[in-house]
């Protein structure tokens, strides 16, 4: 079982991956915003962030370069999961850190996957 910090502003979606993460055998924290998802990171210390995008305040990516610059929280892997599925959003979500870019709405299968993978899994 991992913890998995989920930053997504929609109530759908975080009920629906929450629902499949859990099903999976993870715990999740959530957070709507990329400022509180920062702050959850360095508190809580996740095995791995999930990162909507399109977020109030910070987005995504800014979100994603701060944590992954951040010497307490550059450890953890952050995959993004967005409704931006260009080819450029995927390579400058990447530039900014990520470990992996999943476009909205996620196969179950592949999410999981991807999520083995950045655990080691």
């Amino acid at each position: 079982m991992a913890k998995i910090l989920l930053i997504e502003d929609s109530p759908t979606d975080t009920a629906v991956l929450t629902q499949l993460l859990e099903r999976n055998g993870h715990l999740v924290l959530a957070c709507i915003s990329a400022e509180d998802g920062i702050e959850t990171a360095r508190r809580e210390r996740p095995d791995l962030v999930l990162m909507d995008v399109v977020l109030p305040g910070m987005n995504g990516f800014q979100a994603t370069r701060a944590l992954s610059r951040d010497e307490a929280t550059s450890a953890i892997p952050v995959l993004i999961v967005s409704t931006k599925g260009m080819e450029t959003d995927k390579a400058w979500g990447m530039r900014q850190g990520a470990r992996g870019y999943i476009v909205k709405p996620p196969v179950e299968s592949e999410l999981v996957e991807n999520i083995n993978a950045l655990l080691g899994g």
